[in-house]
C-alpha cells in the first residue's frame, strides 16, 4: 500500500474510532442518568451488568479501540493521535440531540479549547521506540502507585469532604474521569510491555508464564476499573468528565514515558513550555464545559398593578364589605288570622 493510501485509511479508521468512542460515552451518559444513584456495592454493579444498553456500550468502546489500533498500524501517532481527540467534538452534539436540547455557545468554547490543549499535548509528545517498554518491576511499582491514586480520586478525597450546593457531583464526577483516565493510560503502559514480553524483548531476564499472566490480569484490571470509573463519571454530565477522560489519559502515559522510559518532550524546554500552556488552555475547556452544560432562567414577566390602582381596589373592596347588608323583611308571625267571612246565601 502506497504511502497516500494508508494515510487515507489510517484518517478513515481515526474517525471511526472516534465515532464508537462518542457513541459509547453518549450511552454511558444516558445508563448514568436513567439509573437511580444506587448504592455502593456488588449490587449496583449486578444491576449494571444487567443493563443491555451497558453492554451496547462496551461493544462500542472495544470496537473504538481496535479501530484506534488498526489507525496506528496505518499512519503515524503525530496524525492518529490528534484525530482521536474528535471523540469529544463528536460525543457534544449526539448527547445534545438524545437529551432534545440544544448545543450551548459555552459548550461549544469550551470543546474548541479543550481540543485545542489535547492536539498541543500529543503534538509535543514523542512516540515510544519500538520494543521500548517497563520492566516487570517498573510494572508491579506502576500497578500499586496507580492503584492508590485510583482510590484516592474514586473516593473524593483529593476533592475535599465538604461539598456544597450543586458542586458536589460534578466534583466527584470530574475525579472519576480523571481515574478513569489514569488507569486506561497505564492499562496502555502496560499493554505495551505485555507485547515486549511476548516478543522476548522486555527488558531484563526472560518472562516466565506466570510474569506474563500477571502482565494480562493487570491490564484487564484496569481497563475495567477504567470503563466503570467512566460510568461513574458521566453521572455528573457528558461533556466536562469525558473531556477530563481524554486529557488525563495522554498525560499519564506521558509522565509514565518521562519518569521511567527517559522520553521527553519534543524541542527540549520549548516543548515543555508549549505542555504546559496546552495544559492550561484545556483546563479552561473544562471549566467552561462543566458550566456550559447548565439551563440558563427563563425569566417570566409578571404583570404587577399600579400601586395607585391596587390601593384604589383594595379601599373599595374595604368599603364594601363595611357596608350594610339589606336584611330581608319576614312576615309577623305573631298577629292573629282573620277568617273569611262567608258571603250570604239567597236574596
Amino acid at each position: 500500500m502506497n504511502p497516500a493510501a494508508g494515510t487515507a485509511l489510517a484518517v478513515l479508521l481515526s474517525l471511526v474510532s472516534a465515532a464508537g468512542y462518542a457513541l459509547a460515552a453518549v450511552a454511558q451518559s444516558r445508563l448514568a442518568a436513567a439509573s437511580p444513584a444506587a448504592p455502593d456495592g456488588r449490587g449496583a454493579l449486578r444491576a449494571l451488568l444487567a443493563r443491555g444498553q451497558w453492554w451496547w456500550a462496551v461493544g462500542l468502546n472495544a470496537a473504538g479501540a481496535l479501530a484506534h489500533v488498526a489507525a496506528l498500524h496505518y499512519g503515524p501517532l503525530t496524525l492518529v493521535q490528534p484525530l482521536g481527540a474528535l471523540t469529544l467534538v463528536a460525543a457534544l452534539p449526539l448527547g445534545a440531540y438524545c437529551a432534545r436540547r440544544r448545543v450551548t455557545r459555552t459548550e461549544w468554547r469550551g470543546a474548541l479549547w479543550t481540543l485545542g490543549g489535547l492536539v498541543g499535548l500529543v503534538a509535543v509528545t514523542g512516540p515510544t521506540a519500538p520494543g521500548e517498554a517497563l520492566s516487570l518491576r517498573e510494572s508491579l511499582v506502576v500497578a500499586a502507585a496507580t492503584a492508590l491514586l485510583i482510590a484516592a480520586l474514586a473516593s473524593g478525597r483529593l476533592q475535599g469532604r465538604e461539598r456544597r450546593g450543586n458542586d458536589g457531583p460534578a466534583a466527584r464526577g470530574l475525579g472519576h474521569a480523571t481515574a478513569s483516565g489514569i488507569a486506561s493510560g497505564v492499562a496502555s503502559a502496560l499493554t505495551q510491555t505485555l507485547t515486549a514480553a511476548l516478543s522476548l524483548e522486555l527488558p531484563g531476564t526472560e518472562p516466565t508464564w506466570w510474569q506474563t499472566a500477571l502482565l494480562a490480569v493487570l491490564i484487564s484490571g484496569f481497563a475495567s476499573g477504567g470503563l466503570l470509573l467512566s460510568q461513574a463519571a458521566y453521572r455528573g454530565g457528558l461533556a466536562a468528565p469525558l473531556a477530563v477522560v481524554n486529557l488525563s489519559n495522554p498525560a499519564a502515559a506521558a509522565v509514565i514515558g518521562v519518569a521511567l522510559l527517559g522520553e521527553t518532550f519534543r524541542a527540549g524546554a520549548w516543548g515543555w513550555l508549549v505542555a504546559a500552556g496546552a495544559s492550561l488552555v484545556a483546563a479552561r475547556g473544562v471549566v467552561l464545559l462543566t458550566k456550559g452544560g447548565t439551563p440558563e432562567p427563563t425569566v417570566v414577566a409578571v404583570a404587577v398593578p399600579a400601586p395607585a390602582a391596587t390601593a384604589t381596589a383594595t379601599a373599595t373592596a374595604i368599603q364594601a364589605e363595611a357596608r350594610p347588608m339589606p336584611i330581608p323583611r319576614l312576615p309577623d308571625l305573631t298577629a292573629p288570622e282573620t277568617e273569611p267571612t262567608p258571603a250570604p246565601v239567597g236574596g
